[in-house]
């Protein structure tokens, strides 16, 4: 793919044009997303997916410094990995490439446009967005005026390309050969729909099940503080928390100084027999557990020790993101080497999980996967790896002979 072959800084160069693009069609852009929201809100659009529709001025300058953030970062691309001497004269090497061409498909978040467009030229990979029917004024803006960067850089504008229907979106699942890797960001419906109906390998999560546990040995005021915020800063995103697991021991105490601050920030809280003792007012049922709200709903639990939390995070819990509050640094590194997620915490919030606050620029997703990439994928989770031999005539029935030998020598990188 041509767009692999080119240069660090003509793909920098090519990333720069377009976030310089979308600040020149800025205003643009917001008035598109604008007609989106008044139309989402005619349609009774659920409150969380318009929480992840919007895209005003100041979401957009946060979302074009990401990508300004990505051109920054270290080339990804033809990095040497492995060097080594097989035999003299037999040099093996492993580089890594562009993976080929993503197909995105997403709901909602035009800004996931920016992001993935960024790291995927940054990465010399082509790309196809397929956003929601809500978003679409939004992503067409959006998309419009990345490829008018492009057009100003070595990268054709065709490394961009953006679907409109449904029909587009399907017939994009059976592309397999020529689309290299399917990544959806949405509702559990929407990845689950499209692990069912491809062969194309598919990178993201169905769930955002994430957990807070309140251990016994604890700072409650920076515990409710990293609660609150857990809960409350973005409730529609994916690392936010759904439940929240409390010590026998101080659950009373840290709920006499959190149900004021839920109640100020409009949480509703659903809790169990034993929290429900303690004020909480709605009961939770089973299904609470295993629910991502997106909202200000957040399940509650008392439970007997570490243990018991552990189990129900194993149970229940998505493997997307875990935290702990403690001051006691053996529990901490229990939980924190016990717990089989993405992104395991101690002592913060949650909404941490993110490719920007990593560091990455942006993230194309989420992956809750057990095999690599995995937690916000920026960069390194969009290139894999060939292997180069280089040789002077080496054949491999003088090694199976014994008239030459392997000195398996590594060398430097």
């Amino acid at each position: 793919m041509a767009l692999g072959r080119l240069s660090d800084q003509q793909r920098r160069d090519a990333v720069l044009a377009m976030a310089s693009a979308l600040e020149a069609e800025a205003d643009t852009i917001v008035a598109a997303n604008q007609q989106d929201l008044e139309a989402a809100a005619a349609d009774g659009l659920p409150s969380a997916l318009v929480a992840r529709l919007k895209l005003d001025t100041m979401k957009l300058q946060g979302a074009i410094a990401g990508v300004r953030q990505v051109a920054d970062l270290p080339d990804p691309v033809g990095v040497r990995q492995l060097h080594r001497e097989l035999d003299d004269g037999l040099l093996l090497e492993r580089f890594s490439v562009p993976l080929g061409v993503l197909g995105v498909i997403f709901e909602a978040r035009p800004d996931a446009v920016m992001q993935i467009a960024s790291l995927a030229i940054r990465s010399g990979n082509g790309a196809i967005l397929k956003g929601g029917r809500e978003a679409s004024r939004s992503c067409a803006a959006i998309l419009q005026a990345l490829q008018e960067g492009l057009k100003a850089s070595a990268v054709s504008a065709q490394a961009l390309d953006l679907l409109t229907s449904r029909e587009e979106s399907l017939a994009l699942l059976k592309l397999d050969g020529l689309v290299d890797l399917i990544i959806p960001r949405g509702s559990n419906e929407l990845v689950r729909f499209i692990q069912d109906n491809t062969r194309i390998p598919v990178l993201g999560h169905a769930d955002g099940i994430c957990h807070l546990y309140v251990d016994q040995e604890v700072d409650l005021a920076q515990a409710v503080r990293i609660a609150v915020d857990a809960k409350t800063q973005y409730p529609a995103a994916c690392n936010a928390i759904e439940t929240l697991l409390l010590h026998r021991l101080t659950a009373e105490a840290f709920l006499d100084q959190a149900l004021p601050v839920f109640r100020q920030a409009g949480v509703q809280l659903r809790g169990d027999a034993a929290s429900q003792a303690l004020g909480i007012k709605v009961a939770a049922d089973d299904s609470d557990w295993s629910t991502e709200f997106s909202d200000l709903v957040l399940s509650v639990r008392v439970v007997a020790d570490l243990e018991e939390a552990l189990e129900h995070i194993r149970r229940y819990g998505s493997r997307h993101t875990d935290a702990i509050c403690t001051t006691n640094a053996d529990t901490a590194e229990t939980f924190l080497r016990s717990v089989d997620s993405a992104g395991v915490y101690w002592n913060c919030s949650t909404r941490f999980a993110d490719g920007f606050r990593y560091g990455f620029g942006a993230e194309v997703g989420i992956s809750t996967q057990t095999l690599p990439p995995r937690g916000p994928v920026g960069l390194e989770g969009l290139v894999t790896y060939r292997y180069q031999l280089r040789g002077d005539g080496h054949i491999a029935a003088d090694y199976a002979s014994g008239v030459r030998s392997f000195t398996h020598r590594d060398l430097p990188l």
